[in-house]
């Protein structure tokens, strides 16, 4: 049974579930009534040390750089409309594998040309991040995001940290307004 977790709760996953080598970290979302436009949200993964940092431009992981540098990340591709029903995108992760200076694996998510489109996470219901063993299948924990979010246009779902020798989920929930650029500006991740 899934661990539900509310914004800033936390659960360590290796305690939960003492053999997990293979994670992956399920997205997913529904457009609310939109006016017709395409509505296509993008996850994002940021690897970042001690300092909230990413290692290098290489530890951001998206759909046009779909493996971390160990390759211990991978990205499943971009879906572009969030049809149907479970997870719209997801990510890959060998916990072993986790380079060693990588402390906390951060899942955002953004609206692909937010402005022009004018449209914000107010617009999109049903949004979750949830982790399951890979191997099992499994589903450990789960974060569903209820807040009203009406100016934001990306939002960091939670993260996957490193607590001593476990590795835990935090379900953070909160928003940014200025899309990718902002929240790649905020983990140290230069965009042209």
């Amino acid at each position: 049974m899934a661990i539900s977790l509310q914004k800033g709760g936390n659960v360590s996953l290796t305690k939960t579930d003492p053999g997990l080598s293979q994670a992956r970290v399920g997205l997913g979302w529904d457009a609310r009534t939109t006016d017709g436009a395409a509505f296509d949200l993008d996850t994002s993964v940021f690897l970042v040390g001690d300092s909230g940092q990413v290692l290098s431009d290489a530890h951001f992981v998206f759909y046009n750089q779909k493996t971390s540098p160990d390759g211990a990340v991978v990205h499943s591709g971009d879906n572009l409309t969030g049809a149907g029903s479970g997870d719209d995108e997801s990510v890959s992760i060998d916990l072993a594998g986790v380079d060693p200076s990588v402390q906390r694996i951060v899942f955002a998510v953004t609206i692909h040309e937010a402005e022009s489109r004018r449209q914000n996470f107010g617009m999109v219901r049903n949004a979750f991040m949830r982790v399951l063993n890979a191997e099992s299948d499994s589903e450990l924990a789960r974060f569903d995001l209820s807040e009203d979010y009406s100016i934001e246009t990306a939002m960091v779902f939670g993260e996957i940290y490193r607590h001593g020798a476990e590795w835990k989920f935090k379900a953070v929930g909160q928003g940014f307004e200025g899309g990718l650029q902002a929240l790649a500006a905020t983990h140290g991740v230069r965009i042209g």
